[in-house]
């Protein structure tokens, strides 16, 4: 069993910035994918970003240029580094661990709001 742990997140103003963590505790895979989802109201939770532990990432192209994903495997952490942030970054991001293609473990979810 896995259990994440997100932190970071909080009110910003457009174009401010905040970085989420998001800690592992349990039994982590070099084969699992770490990465960030986000729901905002209304809306279906989508993909944010995606890191493999050798480094390799996707992004979704809303957020190209403006995120960074990173992983740290020793740590078992994954952060999320958001920049130029906009209104609509505006969601709850989830912290998620992906093994053997399917979205196993979720955190609890942490806002993040940027609103002038």
């Amino acid at each position: 069993q896995v259990q994440l742990v997100e932190s970071g997140g909080g009110l910003v103003q457009p174009g401010g910035s905040l970085r989420l963590s998001c800690a592992a505790s349990g039994r982590i895979s070099s084969l699992d994918v770490m990465g960030w989802y986000r729901q905002a109201p209304g809306k279906q939770r989508e993909l944010v970003a995606r890191i493999t532990s050798g480094g390799l990432t996707n992004y979704a192209d809303s957020v190209k240029g403006r995120f960074t994903i990173s992983r740290d495997n020793p740590k078992n952490t994954v952060y999320l580094e958001m920049n130029s942030l906009k209104l609509e970054d505006t969601a709850v991001y989830y912290c998620n661990v992906e093994r053997n293609r399917i979205l196993l473990y979720w955190g609890q979810g942490t806002q993040v709001t940027v609103s002038s």
